[in-house]
């Protein structure tokens, strides 16, 4: 009941604004709009649904929420959820709250959870109720830190405990599509002062990526969802491209969200069919930061 009651205001914004539904799915191989249990149907022939979120849009929230228990209810015992608001090194005060060993209160504090955990709280709560597996995928902070400050081959001088919080070393940050689009966002070469911070964004995509692989290898028959923002795998590249670098035997689909005044009448040409499905949401629904 409290999660289905979190959930509930959740869905409060898409009753305030005229019992209208704010945003869209659509399916960028047939352009034509979709219904959630359509993405979840897109599990059947894959083992990992990335959804790619904007951290402050309340749609992404509660359909990740819905996402998170209609591929549970499919998949009985067989489903699993990944997160990027969780850093590796904190997966034991996870696993030691999902199993009612620790207060929320201490888990929130000792596990670092992000300023926001209340849009993740619901995908929490379910997956303690009932017993599903969450991954805490991200590179600790310091590290990611270390790496925008002194480049990459400063990783190289932690010991080894703290280098298997990590991706195995020496991590792929071979530029192409990736780079490009990151150039694209940091305003160009000279916004950017070296490589440190592509290498940095690439600590994080390749530690989630192999945070993923790992999980995989071990549930083979598992379904699992993966939460980040939306460029870490936007067109199927970031922590996605990273993934199939690991474990190349992962088969995934993706969603890519997009904040659209046309949520509703999508224009083609602005969005790239590498990514499944499409999630267009409307911007003058309220932020939940």
């Amino acid at each position: 009941m409290k999660f289905l009651s979190t959930l509930l205001v959740f869905a409060l914004p898409f009753f305030v604004l005229g019992q209208t539904t704010h945003y869209k799915i659509y399916s960028t191989s047939l352009q034509k709009e979709v219904s959630v249990d359509d993405v979840v149907a897109g599990l059947d022939k894959a083992d990992v649904l990335f959804f790619g979120e904007e951290h402050n849009d309340s749609t992404c929230h509660m359909l990740e929420a819905l996402l998170f228990q209609k591929i549970s209810e499919k998949y009985p015992g067989k489903t699993a959820l990944s997160l990027e608001m969780f850093e590796t090194d904190c997966q034991g005060v996870l696993n030691e709250y999902l199993g009612g060993l620790i207060r929320e209160k201490n888990f929130v504090t000792e596990g670092r959870a992000w300023h926001n955990y209340k849009d993740y709280r619901p995908m929490i709560e379910y997956a303690k109720a009932n017993h599903n597996p969450v991954v805490a995928a991200n590179a600790p902070a310091r590290y990611v830190n270390r790496v925008n400050r002194l480049g990459l081959a400063s990783l190289d001088q932690l010991d080894n405990t703290s280098k298997a919080w990590l991706a195995p070393l020496p991590i792929d940050t071979a530029t192409g599509a990736y780079y490009d689009k990151f150039l694209n966002i940091m305003g160009g070469h000279g916004a950017m002062g070296g490589m440190q911070m592509f290498q940095a964004q690439n600590t994080w995509d390749a530690t989630m990526g192999w945070s993923i692989s790992r999980f995989l290898k071990k549930h083979r028959d598992y379904k699992l969802l993966q939460v980040n923002g939306g460029f870490h795998s936007e067109d199927k590249l970031g922590t996605a491209a990273q993934l199939k670098k690991y474990d190349a035997k992962a088969k995934i689909i993706n969603l890519a969200t997009f904040s659209d005044n046309n949520f509703d009448n999508p224009d083609w040409s602005k969005y790239s069919k590498e990514n499944d499905f499409i999630l267009l949401t409307d911007p003058k629904l309220p932020k939940t930061f």
